[in-house]
């Protein structure tokens, strides 16, 4: 394959140039390293090197101004922005950031395009007086500073151009205007001869100084173009040379140089439909392991999403050794980068206490965790968890600890939204992890350099705060952090002749391979789809000619068609995921490849190899050990909790009484549904204390209720540790806690209000060393268990359960008692308060019949929710009393239930449990 740029030097020596004294000019500066090569390949003697410069190098040359960064340009505009603007008006530099960006970019095309200035900002302005309708004479202030606004543009442009020129530098398009003012005189005082290669889309500015430099001779032009997008007039890879031909006085005399048929020759190309961006990269690999060395060696992997990078670079097969990345490793995506970013965030919402997430986080981030005795990091992370400490001071996080003090402080130190003390305090931090780094040199030299990127990027903002004193908040400050985060990069090294390339759609401009790997050809991707980052609308760009998405897309599609233009093979892959927010619709250069017909398209969809488990529920075999472990949970009690945890999953019965894993101690920010039902336990359990042994009265129930805060407090706090209880969803809780025991208090006093004699037997019961017998095993077995209340109500003695939750009749009902152990949740409350019942008829003597039910403080309507066993279903008749005989009938389920765990032909199986939504 003879490549484009060897066929431009190779004319030019044919025509009898010296090139070393062309001047050659390309679209990026990439392109200047394979010209180099190509030249050195055509001249077969020594010669100077000819100048070589990119089209921004040239225009600044041109212009004698200097381009400065996106970031400078911000505080540049925000000098002449509050020099112009009254202080009262005026917005701190973070908010001012967020539409200044979009200004400049307007300036930056009003000016690449030659606009002219006060004609476009005054249209600007007149049509959004008109969109506003306010013909009031009174204007709210609202619509004031939005009318000020838009008629402050033309003096923000003459300001801030006359205040960039005066310093001799600019932003691109302000470069450019001046350029092309000063071409007549850099016409008159040069004999230089200019070669423009490879160029396509052209803004104004640089479309007349190519044309004028070609009308005065010094200048010729070589396009990579081919004849079939031209002869097309739809074809949008030819769109910008077919309007250059039409539009530009040289092309009436002169032909165009060159229109070439390559397009149209034979080509492999291979589009493969691949879910999600790991697949893609997985694909590029495979492809790749395909090819020979020596195609590797004129192979191009052309990222249309830059995220894929990594995901590619991991994908490489080992065998390629030599491999040239053209971009840069995001410094974003370095793991440096979020801890500054969760140090800003722990910054910019510091309330006198930090945030336990935000604590914990930076604690356990890698780089600072180095920084930490381990066992430190432990006792911060276990001190917060278990007193619920939701909001620390510094000095409480100090006072966990009794080494790493200084660690701790430079973490968690007040910036006091002072700049020079952040960019301070973050030196330094960057300082005490690159001591810890060098102590093994060797094995973080990545980490070393991703330190003194950080460190480069933090001396920037150091130097623009020192020369223009702007920044006057943490938000500003971060705001630039992330301005200049964005656009730093952190380059790769290699040799950018060899071996495999790998890079990104606008860096392959001018540049041939017989191979190439095109990646993320999707819709909002290749091309990127409407986007209008402007304040500038939509017809007015059209009116005005400046360029809209339809450029932009035709740009995108100029570089596709490229790309194709002399390949052999190709590989074109697109994301199938329709779940990506970009993803899912192939693009439209694929559609368009296949309509054309010129080429035949090999089309496959790739689908990752998944080999389908069916899902296996767990289960354990009891073994000796095994037996020997449910003997002591056998032997240290059976809760009816622990039995109805059994019922509803064996494996959870497993961990929890087996082997002992319990659920995770971690920082309750809203009060659970577990600590709302303890502290309503146990306040009832302290107001009614006194009363143990009484019959009630009205008085002793009136007596109670003043004392509600005190003991809810009490118990909240007992609980809840530390945890904020006056604020939020909490205090929510805190309210609902005491609604529910006034409620249950105006309940009792209505019953005595009817005449019912309630007279409190015990509270909190704690029923322990209940054995029972069971003939087939041989191994004694005990109950445990804890009774909210037994009282006596009219004569007759009842069992309580307190439920903060919702539970009806329905739920302590039983028809057949062989259900009782099979479903968890028809039948878990009933087990629960009979077994309550059962343990107490084994420790004392009950007066028969009793009741035993539940008090639901969700369904207090209800009152005393008895059990009942209904001899048939789809009868109202129930039997509420519990005897003997219905005790009899639990034993035997309470038995057979006892029996099967301790079975150990029957294994722990886990159930399936289905989740109601």
């Amino acid at each position: 394959m003879t490549s484009f740029i060897y066929q431009v030097l190779n004319d030019l020596k044919s025509k009898g140039f010296n090139l070393s004294e062309v001047s050659f000019i390309l679209p990026s500066r990439r392109a200047g390293v394979f010209l180099k090569k190509e030249l050195s390949t055509l001249v077969q003697k020594n010669i100077f090197s000819p100048e070589i410069i990119s089209i921004e190098s040239f225009v600044e040359e041109l212009a004698d101004l200097k381009s400065i960064s996106n970031t400078e340009l911000l505080f540049e505009f925000y000098t002449v922005y509050t020099k112009i603007t009254p202080v009262t008006e005026q917005e701190p530099f973070d908010s001012f950031t967020k539409w200044a960006q979009l200004i400049i970019q307007d300036f930056n095309e009003i000016d690449r395009y030659l606009i002219p200035q006060k004609n476009i900002f005054e249209y600007l302005s007149a049509i959004k007086d008109l969109d506003h309708w306010s013909l009031e004479a009174n204007q709210t202030p609202l619509i004031s500073n939005y009318l000020k606004f838009w008629n402050k543009l033309y003096v923000y442009y003459q300001k801030f151009t006359s205040h960039l020129k005066l310093k001799n530098s600019g932003y691109q398009g302000l470069i450019y205007r001046e350029a092309v003012n000063n071409l007549e005189n850099y016409i008159q005082n040069t004999r230089k001869k200019h070669v423009f290669l490879g160029f396509n889309a052209l803004n104004t500015c640089e479309e007349t100084i190519i044309q004028e430099l070609l009308q005065n001779e010094l200048a010729y032009t070589y396009w990579d173009i081919d004849k079939s997008f031209v002869d097309r007039k739809y074809h949008d890879a030819g769109l910008f040379i077919r309007q250059h031909l039409k539009t530009w006085k040289y092309f009436k005399n002169n032909k165009l140089n060159w229109l070439e048929n390559l397009y149209e020759t034979k080509k492999n190309i291979t589009v493969f439909g691949v879910p999600k961006n790991v697949g893609q990269a997985k694909t590029v690999g495979t492809i790749l392991e395909e090819l020979s060395k020596d195609q590797i060696k004129n192979t191009a992997v052309i990222l249309g999403d830059e995220n894929l990078l990594l995901p590619v670079l991991n994908s490489i097969p080992k065998k390629i050794e030599a491999i040239n990345i053209t971009m840069g490793f995001p410094l974003k995506s370095i793991p440096l980068a979020s801890l500054f970013e969760q140090l800003f965030s722990l910054q910019i919402n510091y309330q006198s206490k930090y945030y336990y997430k935000d604590i914990i986080a930076i604690i356990n981030h890698q780089y600072t965790a180095l920084l930490f005795d381990p066992s430190n990091v432990k006792k911060i992370t276990n001190t917060i968890n278990t007193n619920n400490l939701i909001y620390l001071t510094k000095e409480e996080l100090i006072d966990t600890i009794e080494n790493d003090k200084n660690i701790i402080s430079l973490l968690f130190t007040d910036w006091n939204n002072n700049v020079d003390n952040a960019i301070e305090i973050c030196f330094k931090l960057i300082s005490v992890i690159k001591d810890k780094l060098v102590e093994d040199r060797k094995a973080n030299q990545l980490s070393l350099e991703y330190l003194y990127r950080f460190n480069t990027l933090f001396n920037e903002i150091s130097s623009l705060n020192q020369k223009f004193k702007t920044l006057n908040s943490i938000s500003g400050l971060y705001s630039v952090y992330k301005e200049l985060l964005s656009s730093e990069t952190l380059d790769f090294q290699g040799e950018p002749l060899q071996g495999l390339q790998v890079m990104g759609m606008l860096e392959s401009r001018v540049i041939d391979f017989e191979t190439v790997i095109i990646t993320n050809v999707n819709e909002g991707v290749l091309p990127s789809g409407k986007s209008n980052n402007s304040f500038i609308p939509f017809d007015v760009k059209i009116e005005k000619n400046l360029p809209t998405y339809k450029e932009k897309d035709a740009v995108y599609t100029y570089h596709f068609y490229h790309l194709l233009q002399r390949a052999k093979n190709i590989y074109i892959l697109y994301n199938t995921e329709t779940d990506a927010l970009i993803g899912g619709e192939k693009s439209r250069f694929i559609n368009q490849l296949e309509l054309e017909g010129i080429h035949d398209i090999n089309h496959k969809i790739i689908a990752p190899k998944i080999n389908v488990k069916p899902e296996k529920l767990l289960t354990v075999p009891k073994t000796k050990s095994l037996i020997e472990a449910i003997k002591n949970v056998a032997l240290k009690g059976f809760s009816p909790s622990s039995l109805t945890n059994y019922v509803r999953n064996p494996i959870d019965f497993y961990n929890q009484k087996i082997l002992g894993i319990n659920t995770l101690d971690e920082v309750e920010e809203n009060v659970a549904a577990n600590t709302l039902g303890t502290v309503v336990h146990n306040t009832l359990e302290a107001l009614y204390i006194p009363l143990k042994g009484h019959i009630l009265t009205q008085e002793h129930i009136k007596g109670l209720f003043p004392k509600i805060d005190e003991y809810i407090n009490k118990f909240f706090k007992e609980e809840y540790k530390e945890g904020l209880i006056n604020q939020g969803k909490n205090l929510i809780v805190y309210e609902v806690a005491k609604r529910y025991i006034t409620n249950f208090l105006n309940f009792e006093l209505e019953q005595i209000k009817k005449g019912n004699k309630i007279q409190i037997i015990d509270l909190e019961k704690k029923i322990e060393n209940v054995y029972i017998n069971i003939d087939q095993l041989d191994f004694p077995i005990k109950l445990n268990g804890t009774v909210d209340r037994i009282d006596v109500c009219n004569g007759k003695t009842r069992i309580i359960d307190y439920k903060t939750g919702k539970v009806e009749q329905k739920d302590v009902t039983v028809v057949n008692w062989e259900d009782l152990t099979t479903d968890y949740k028809k039948y878990s409350k009933s087990f629960q308060v009979l077994m309550y019942a059962y343990m107490l008829t084994k420790k004392t003597e009950l007066n028969f019949p009793v009741e035993a039910g539940i008090i639901s403080f969700k369904n207090l309507k209800s009152g005393f929710i008895k059990f009942a066993k209904k001899e048939k279903s789809g009868t109202n008749n129930k039997d509420f009393d519990i005897a003997e005989d219905t005790l009899t009938e639990f034993e035997i389920e309470l038995k057979k239930l006892i029996i099967e765990i301790c079975n150990p032909e029957i294994p722990f199986t886990e159930k399936e449990i289905k989740n109601d939504y």
